[in-house]
C-alpha cells in the first residue's frame, strides 16, 4: 500500500490540506461527521476536496451497550490492520437504555483510502445498531471483487453470520429452533442479501479494550445517537424487538 503524503480535510475543526497524518488526524478525531483522504500528491487532494467524494455523520449521547461473549472468528488488536488489495471495514452501533435513542459508526478503509460513515434513529437496540452498521458499510461499498473483512465488536453479528443461524432461520420463515420468532428478521434478511456474492469474512474484536478503528466507530455511534430530530427506526417499531 502506498504511503499518503498529503491529507484532504474536508470537514473537520479545521478544513484544508495537511502533510502528515498527525495534523490531519487532529482535524479529525472524535469530530463527528468527519470527512478526510489520503493523498499521494498535493494536486489530487487539492482537486478532491473541492468535490469530496465522501462524508456522512451526525452528532448523539453515548450509547450503552450491552456485550456477549466472545465471537466465532475472534480477531485480536495486532491482527486487524487493514491489508493491501482488500477492503476493510470496522464497525459499531449502540442504543441508550436499550431501547433507546442510538446510532451506528462505521470506517471503510479500501486502498489507503479511509471513509466514515454514521448515523442515529430516535428508537431503537443495541443490536438493530449494530446490525445497521455492517449493512450500511456492505450498501456503500457495493458488488465488489475484492476480499472484504469486517470487525464488530457484536457477538450478535458475527455468530449470526458465521455460524449460519441467520441463513438457518431464514429458511424456516424467521424462526429459531426452538420455534420462536428471530429477532430483527428485516435487518437480517438484507444483510445476508448484501453478504452473499462477496469474499467476506465476519470477525470479533474485543469491543472499549483500546483498539483504534473500534473506539473511532465508537466515537462516531455516540455522536449520532445525541443527534436533534432524528428518525424513526421503523423495522424497530414494527416487530416489537424489545431489549434486542
Amino acid at each position: 500500500m502506498a504511503a499518503k503524503k498529503f491529507y484532504a480535510v474536508a470537514k473537520g475543526r479545521k478544513p484544508g490540506i495537511y502533510n502528515n497524518w498527525p495534523e490531519a488526524q487532529a482535524q479529525v478525531m472524535s469530530f463527528a461527521g468527519a470527512v478526510y483522504k489520503g493523498f499521494a500528491t498535493r494536486r489530487e487532494a487539492e482537486a478532491w476536496i473541492k468535490k469530496p467524494s465522501y462524508g456522512a455523520a451526525s452528532t448523539g449521547k453515548k450509547p450503552t451497550r450491552k456485550k456477549t461473549k466472545p465471537a466465532a472468528n475472534h480477531a485480536s488488536h495486532h491482527d486487524t490492520d487493514p491489508r493491501e488489495g482488500e477492503i476493510t471495514i470496522y464497525s459499531d452501533g449502540g442504543a441508550r437504555y436499550n431501547p433507546g435513542p442510538g446510532g451506528y459508526g462505521v470506517v471503510i478503509i479500501d486502498n489507503g483510502e479511509q471513509q466514515e460513515i454514521s448515523a442515529g434513529f430516535k428508537h431503537t437496540t443495541n443490536n438493530r445498531m449494530e446490525l445497521m452498521g455492517c449493512i450500511v458499510a456492505l450498501r456503500e461499498i457495493g458488488r465488489c471483487t475484492k476480499p472484504v473483512t469486517l470487525y464488530t465488536d457484536s457477538s450478535y453479528v458475527v455468530n449470526g453470520i458465521s455460524k449460519g443461524w441467520a441463513k438457518g432461520w431464514r429458511k424456516r420463515g424467521w424462526l429459531k429452533a426452538d420455534k420462536q420468532p428471530a429477532i430483527n428478521p428485516d435487518l437480517w434478511q438484507e444483510l445476508l442479501e448484501l453478504s452473499e456474492g462477496l469474499n467476506i469474512t465476519f470477525r470479533w474484536v474485543k469491543g472499549h479494550a483500546g483498539h483504534p478503528m473500534n473506539e473511532r466507530c465508537d466515537e462516531l455511534a455516540v455522536a449520532a445517537a445525541r443527534g436533534e430530530n432524528l428518525p424513526e427506526d421503523f423495522g424497530y417499531q414494527g416487530n416489537g424487538n424489545h431489549l434486542r
